[in-house]
């Protein structure tokens, strides 16, 4: 699976590198140029909901991320009797993230973590991440898309489960540890709206039994803008587990995996960015809700929950456009 990422991140970067020419365009119709510009704001801020979107920070930027998942709004576990989810958490996530320069960015937090009991137990989970902007779209469409890399590491801090088929029965430290890596593909087709994909790769050393310790997954996600400071945004993850994985889970343990969505209302406020969004996934980090998702929208099991982004500028030496 490695050399399956490997080779759809070789060939996407030597096809995009191999485009470019000039940092001028030349009309085919005329002998006007058109001056070449970097396309900004394609995504407001660094996660689409779940997902990651391309976005880094300027230079000596901090950014401050929470984001919380409420419980289900309907189903077994919803309804008047929790106040529609809004009684219970799954899972909440506090991050900060610094820019070392405009293209790369190092970030780190904590997440409560959100164990389902049957594919996975781990809580408590600490996270180191990597984010490069490789390539960047231009006005000109010599470069017609963004290429960003993205990688983390998550670590379980709780302590050891005494159940031998668990992915928290703790061996050894390198057991507590998971780890993605992401290739963010992005255009900004217009004004108002902007796509992305998500080629995935998760890697986690210590799984449940018949779980998966590598997984594909390909993620989609979309901004629609409808006003001066509020848009629509989407995302979604296509996890690729095998038949015996899932076919084992399904009829042994009567549980089944579903693909995480999310749609939510983004509104802009200068330097807070808040996202409200409804999503099946009850977990915050990609080593979680991508490959242990186990809530559907059709049975009412979807939640209410929020993100929230503030930047906070360390240095004026430098002038930055924004």
């Amino acid at each position: 699976m490695k050399a399956v990422y490997l080779l759809i991140l070789g060939c996407v970067y030597t096809s995009i590198v191999m485009a470019q020419t000039d940092s001028i365009k030349t009309s085919p119709d005329s002998a006007v140029a058109v001056e070449r510009f970097p396309v900004t704001s394609t995504f407001k801020s660094g996660l689409i909901i779940n997902a990651q979107s391309n976005e880094t920070l300027h230079k000596n930027d901090l950014l401050v991320d929470i984001a919380h998942r409420f419980g289900d709004i309907a189903g077994e576990n919803g309804g008047s009797h929790n106040f529609y989810g809004l009684d219970n958490s799954t899972d909440i996530l506090i991050s900060l993230k610094y820019g070392i320069t405009d293209r790369l960015m190092i970030g780190g937090g904590r997440a409560k973590g959100a164990p389902n009991g049957v594919n996975t137990y781990q809580k408590e989970l600490y996270y180191l991440s990597l984010k490069y902007k490789l390539l960047q779209q231009t006005t000109d469409d010599k470069m017609p898309l963004s290429v960003t890399l993205y990688g983390n590491t998550v670590i379980s801090g709780m302590e050891s489960l005494d159940l031998e088929t668990s992915d928290a029965d703790f061996q050894n430290f390198g057991d507590r540890m998971s780890f993605t890596l992401q290739t963010i593909l992005t255009r900004k087709f217009s004004r108002n709206f902007s796509f992305a994909l998500l080629p995935t790769y998760i890697h986690r050393n210590y799984v449940t039994f018949m779980d998966m310790g590598d997984m594909f997954a390909l993620g989609a996600g979309g901004r629609l803008k409808f006003s001066k400071r509020m848009a629509l945004v989407v995302d979604y993850f296509l996890p690729f587990r095998t038949s015996a994985s899932k076919d084992y889970f399904r009829d042994v343990q009567e549980f089944n995996f579903y693909h995480p969505l999310g749609i939510a209302l983004e509104i802009e406020t200068g330097g807070h960015v808040f996202n409200l969004s409804f999503t099946n996934s009850t977990a915050l980090l990609d080593t979680q809700f991508i490959p242990s998702t186990s809530t559907s929208w059709t049975k009412g099991e979807f939640r209410w929950g929020f993100n929230i982004s503030r930047v906070f500028t360390l240095s004026h030496k430098e002038n930055k456009q924004r």
